[in-house]
């Protein structure tokens, strides 16, 4: 039971991250769920998981990079191959070298051979939190692509040359040459027996097809199973688990991309179950990282043995050796590729920045400090493990947060501080929010809604064209296209009139009063502050005219007459608003159509609410029923703009301005219908 509670509560963290980062959008998901989860370890409630690093590989590094193998460009990756197998082999054997010989220079209490152990479990950096921060921000997709080749590879070589360094520790003998084979081996056969063991499962569920066994949960499941299988049957036989499951995702990709007939349930279910799937394991990983936090800086501090200053200073200086090496190496292998071959991109120093700072190390780090034995081969204590699983922990913390303020800055546009940029930043995102919102009242509209839904998506369309033609001279010629449109569609009611009158199909009082309304919506068009003036004098005759009736006794004969006219006027103007959308239908041309559509979904409007009432429809439901949708659209409308924050396209003073406009447009529209429901 308690260990259910447990699994409850890390969800609930999960979830909780998901929610602060949706209110703090500037810092990323991995530091909140890292500082979630130092939180409730440091709560007094008794609550420590045990970190097993066979467990944590298998349970969660494995399924994480089968899904990444599943979905990285196969293309780039063989493009970009070069410049990922320097960073993913080159600089991981050159961090363990340099960085091995720093550390034992500055703590001389822990052995060369362990020294190269820390700096090798150091070297490889974490795909998952390098996504989830840059998921904030635009980062170039050559450069994203090397950055995920590099996630994906260096685990294996990283790792590798960890194992090596321990046994060294342990049994203190190393040799280069069986070490080099070893490596060779192990990654080969890794990479080989993954795409076998992937080709193998790949068969068996062609086989189960063919067996007419075509029940999704079936093969749901041996998709789940696949990459924990394989990853434990390739450690088994000692070769990379790790580089195994990676190839095992591309060989899944480029079966994906030539079956020509794989069922659409399975495809929409797959991809449910991986998100929330991948979801949970991405959130797991770093609180269960923030978990061991506590207990590793207590062993630290609490050792009077250690300075605790001493050994935050080694943090930082380790970690600074590392981004300067990443950047050394960064710069010269760029340089060199670009002196041989010149078509090659010159190398920036903002592009270089970025991808050293992305250089963040994550889970595989912390899991593999923890393998480091707690003995050496003769009985006697692994020289200051515990300051060695103290300094892993802290040079992920704090190449996270390095990360997070400053690849945003660096991946920021040279232009984004510029007015002119954040305008039209705004005004697209402003686009793609009343499209969201418009496609969200589309998808509920039914026979019962459509002509609420009609009236809001109209609302949003006005708003959408204002935007699309912001610009002052492109708005005076908008406008003047869109009165003579509006003119044309008047001229087609009045046609409609003039057709009746022929036909006698009119009497002379209705003629009248619709002669004096297509002259008043021609006012409207254009002079707007005569047909103010107008509209002004007509409500106020109506007023007067209103309360002489009420002073007038009248018969319910006359009544009955004045109802029966009434409606009579109303299907009149409803045929005469159709006929205007008959005209401008057939009118409508792909490069005018922003402004039909606004007017025809005017006149749509016009037809509902006449509709309304000449049935005597209850407008307050109609106004609940708008009321409603409007909620929706303005939910939509907020999805996107967080999807647009997350996806780098806005930043965060455009985010903060386009929710307050979103706060203002939404208090303004219920409060209007709140007063039509009354």
């Amino acid at each position: 039971m308690e260990f259910f509670l447990l699994i409850l509560i890390l969800l609930a963290i999960i979830g909780l991250s998901s929610f602060i980062n949706h209110f703090l959008p500037y810092i990323p998901v991995p530091l909140i769920q890292i500082a979630l989860g130092v939180l409730l370890a440091s709560l007094p409630i008794g609550i420590h998981i045990p970190m097993d690093p066979e467990l944590f590989f298998v349970l969660f590094i494995a399924p994480l990079l089968f899904h990444d193998g599943k979905n990285v460009s196969r293309q780039a990756l063989w493009k970009l191959r070069k410049p990922i197998l320097f960073l993913a082999l080159g600089l991981v054997f050159v961090t363990v070298f340099a960085i091995g010989y720093l550390i034992h220079w500055l703590i001389p209490s822990i052995p060369l051979p362990a020294a190269f152990a820390l700096a090798a479990i150091l070297s490889p950096t974490d795909v998952v939190a390098v996504g989830a921060i840059s998921s904030r921000v635009k980062i170039p997709k050559t450069i994203m692509h090397i950055l995920e080749g590099e996630g994906l590879m260096n685990d294996a070589s990283g790792l590798v040359a960890f194992k090596f360094a321990v046994a060294a520790t342990v049994t203190g003998f190393f040799s280069l040459a069986e070490a080099s084979w070893s490596f060779l081996v192990i990654a080969i056969g890794g990479l080989a027996g993954g795409a076998i063991l992937a080709i193998l499962i790949i068969r068996l569920k062609i086989f189960i097809r063919r067996l007419g066994m075509e029940d999704v949960t079936i093969h749901m499941l041996i998709q789940i199973l696949t990459p924990f299988v394989i990853f434990y049957i390739i450690e088994h036989f000692h070769l990379s688990g790790i580089l195994s499951v990676v190839s095992a995702g591309i060989v899944h990709a480029i079966y994906r991309d030539r079956d020509q007939s794989p069922a659409m349930q399975l495809q929409v279910v797959s991809q449910s179950t991986w998100t929330v799937l991948i979801y949970l394991l991405n959130g797991l990983v770093f609180v269960l990282l923030g978990l061991q936090v506590p207990s590793v800086t207590n062993e630290i501090f609490k050792n009077p043995l250690f300075n605790n200053w001493e050994v935050s200073k080694y943090i930082i200086i380790i970690t600074a050796a590392l981004l300067f090496l990443r950047f050394v190496w960064i710069c010269t292998a760029w340089w060199w590729g670009w002196q041989l071959k010149k078509q090659l991109e010159k190398p920036s120093i903002k592009n270089i920045g970025i991808i050293t700072i992305s250089g963040v190390r994550g889970a595989v780090t912390l899991a593999g400090a923890f393998t480091i034995p707690f003995v050496l081969a003769d009985g006697s204590p692994f020289p200051d493990r515990a300051l060695i699983i103290f300094i892993a922990a802290g040079v992920i913390l704090v190449t996270l947060i390095v990360a997070s303020i400053f690849l945003p800055i660096l991946a920021r546009s040279e232009k984004g501080n510029t007015e002119e940029l954040k305008e039209e930043m705004e005004r697209a995102a402003l686009i793609r929010t009343a499209d969201a919102a418009i496609k969200a009242i589309r998808e509920l509209m039914n026979d019962d809604n459509h002509g609420a839904a009609v009236s809001v998506i109209a609302t949003y369309n006005q708003i959408r064209n204002r935007l699309i033609h912001a610009s002052d001279e492109y708005s005076d010629q908008l406008k003047l296209v869109e009165m003579e449109i509006r003119m044309k569609a008047l001229k087609a009611e009045a046609q409609y009139v003039e057709s009746l009158k022929k036909t006698g199909r009119i009497d002379r009082e209705t003629m009248y009063v619709t002669d004096e309304h297509i002259q008043r919506m021609r006012l409207a068009v254009t002079n707007r502050m005569q047909y103010r003036r107008l509209f002004l004098w007509s409500l106020i005759k109506r007023s007067l005219y209103m309360l002489f009736q009420l002073f007038m006794r009248q018969d319910e004969k006359r009544l009955q007459i004045r109802k029966e006219k009434s409606k009579k006027l109303i299907q009149l103007k409803v045929n005469m608003a159709k006929a205007a959308i008959q005209y401008l239908k057939e009118q409508i041309t792909p490069e005018n159509e922003h402004i039909y559509l606004v007017i025809i979904g005017e006149y749509n409007e016009m037809i509902m609410k006449f509709k309304l009432a000449k049935k005597g429809v209850d407008q307050i439901h109609y106004t609940q029923i708008q009321r409603e949708l409007r909620v929706k659209a303005f939910q939509a409308e907020r999805n996107e703009v967080q999807n647009l924050f997350e996806e780098g396209v806005i930043t965060i003073d455009i985010i903060r301005k386009i929710r307050k406009q979103i706060n203002i447009r939404e208090a303004y529209w219920m409060e209007e219908t709140s007063v039509h429901s009354h």
